[in-house]
């Protein structure tokens, strides 16, 4: 199935249904194929992408899991970065 972008925009809920239905659509823009729309299943791409990843030590798990802890930020002593950048600009 092929279908431009501003026909997939203005049917989007008739290109999901088609999607869940097993059919891959085509995307055009001014008749140049753009993307391609397609259920993600068992052998979810993504998934793989991750595990290959996370073989190469390009990646790694999260070490635990649930929430992450909320963030604040440090306390710093000294002279603020924005006065020592002004300064900096002084000089220059």
């Amino acid at each position: 199935m092929q279908m431009g972008l501003r026909e997939a925009n203005q049917r989007f809920s008739q290109l999901m249904k088609a999607v869940k239905q097993g059919k891959e659509v085509l995307l055009t823009e001014r008749g140049k194929p753009l993307a391609v729309v397609k259920l993600i299943g068992a052998s979810d791409e993504a998934g793989s992408a991750i595990r290959r990843l996370e073989s190469a030590g390009v990646l790694r798990a999260a070490s635990k899991r649930g929430a992450l802890p909320v963030w604040s930020p440090r306390s710093v002593q000294g002279t603020p970065l924005s006065r020592t950048i002004a300064m900096g600009r002084e000089d220059a």
